[in-house]
């Protein structure tokens, strides 16, 4: 493939470009068991390593309004209401009301049936994040488990993009790939790929949700993630936050590995959330330096790095409010270990 971008290729044509022959269920599985191995040891150390940092008192500032830039901010209960909903959205725009001066997260993530909700809240607010608006991110495809029919998955999807989702957050297959079907995971991702179409021939982003904890290995990881992307996945998603391990360190350093060795190949970016149990400033820091140092500074856009989580924001404001306020006394350079 040449370093022209893949992004205009179907996912048939991308993956092709790559495996170098034709598309079968055959040349899938032997280019993604042909992958190195993941030297488990060196990644867990790497991982170690890059979270030991320790970054200035001003950095830490400029660090914290990031991460805030960065959050997909989520409800994703049973018990989830229209006005659970609307707080949340009034949260994502004005996340600390005392300091104006407080970034807005990236965008608010819920199930498709609150969709509506979220888009009637923002109002003038739905957009862009890049641009200093929030978008509405919705999951889909039998969230969380993925047990359902295609028809019932692509159903799922462009319900929530005909009410308004800006990006969906969808689930593999976990089974089938762990019992080496990878042809039917690259087909339903396709699959669901088109379902993102708007009626205007725009697409709402994807989100592909690996859920590494029920991957069992670092190299069934690195597996899933090549496969996400060449079926058209604009992000690879750790976690749904509903399964023990969520998110980890070690499993984002090995995805971000992937995008940038993908970007080298291609010269396409994909993006990377890590979802689930992130939820002190101080670990979504060390996520920060991981990303910078991996795949480039340029990854800590909205559009190429999302933090999904629900309490995160809560101790990030607090951080900020710390330092803010002058009530900080700690070192001149905060570890971060």
């Amino acid at each position: 493939m040449t370093l022209e971008s893949a992004q205009a290729l179907a996912p048939a044509e991308r993956a092709v470009g790559l495996i170098g022959s034709d598309l079968t269920e055959k040349s899938l599985r032997l280019h993604l068991e042909g992958l190195p191995g993941v030297d488990a040891v060196g990644l867990e150390q790497r991982a170690a390593g890059l979270g030991t940092r320790s970054i200035k008192t001003t950095s830490k500032a400029r660090a914290l309004d990031t991460i805030i830039r960065l959050i997909d901010l989520t409800t994703l209960e049973g018990a989830d209401t229209p006005g659970k909903v609307r707080s949340l959205v009034a949260k994502a725009m004005n996340p600390d009301p005392s300091d104006p001066s407080t970034p807005r997260v990236a965008a608010v993530c819920v199930y498709g049936d609150m969709v509506p909700y979220a888009v009637e809240a923002l109002g003038a607010s739905h957009g862009d994040p890049a641009k200093g608006l929030i978008s509405v991110a919705a999951v889909a495809t039998a969230f969380p488990s993925g047990r359902a029919s295609l028809h019932v998955k692509l159903a799922d999807t462009a319900d929530a993009v005909a009410n308004g989702a800006d990006e969906i957050d969808m689930v593999i297959d976990r089974g089938a790939f762990l019992a080496g079907n990878y042809g039917l995971v690259f087909d339903q991702i396709v699959a669901v790929k088109d379902a993102c179409r708007r009626e205007d021939g725009s697409y709402a982003h994807l989100k592909v949700i690996l859920e590494t904890g029920e991957l069992n290995t670092y190299d069934n990881v690195r597996r899933a993630s090549w496969l996400a992307i060449l079926a058209g996945g604009d992000f690879i998603k750790t976690s749904t936050g509903k399964v023990a391990p969520a998110a980890t360190l070690p499993v984002t350093l090995l995805m971000l590995e992937v995008v940038r060795d993908w970007h080298r190949l291609t010269g396409e970016r994909i993006g990377v959330k890590p979802a689930g149990g992130i939820r002190s400033s101080k670990d979504a820091i060390k996520y920060l330096v991981t990303v910078a140092e991996t795949a480039g500074e340029e990854w800590l856009d909205p559009h190429l790095f999302r933090f999904g989580a629900s309490s995160l924001l809560n101790d990030v404001l607090l951080q900020r409010q710390k330092l803010t306020t002058g009530r900080y006394s700690g070192p001149d350079y905060v570890t971060i270990d």
